[in-house]
């Protein structure tokens, strides 16, 4: 069985949190997280990296289509910070991007 080229294959979304500089948790989606998280660093992208630079990208979270990773990036941005900063505790590091 062979296996289904890149092109056809549907694109994968992800929600992420980059850590800024003063501490805070920024919540985003993208079909490449690394990359946009390296944009954030250059301060391209979201205004909220303007006052506090961008320092870690501490959680990504994979899903199968834009609209879903939208409604848990909403949820997730609904959370309060102790709630988040679990989330990020849970992550440890593991990359889904890499799965």
């Amino acid at each position: 069985m062979s296996e289904i080229p890149t092109a056809v294959r549907p694109k994968s979304w992800y929600v992420y949190l980059v850590r800024a500089a003063n501490g805070s948790l920024y919540c985003g989606i993208s079909d490449d997280p690394q990359r946009r998280f390296q944009a954030h660093q250059k301060g391209q992208g979201a205004r909220y990296f303007k006052t506090s630079p961008a320092q870690a990208l501490v959680y990504v979270e994979r899903w199968p289509d834009k609209g879903e990773a939208l409604r848990q990036e909403r949820l997730i941005k609904k959370l309060r910070k102790s709630a988040k900063e679990a989330l990020v505790a849970s992550w440890a590091g593991f990359n889904p991007c890499d799965a």
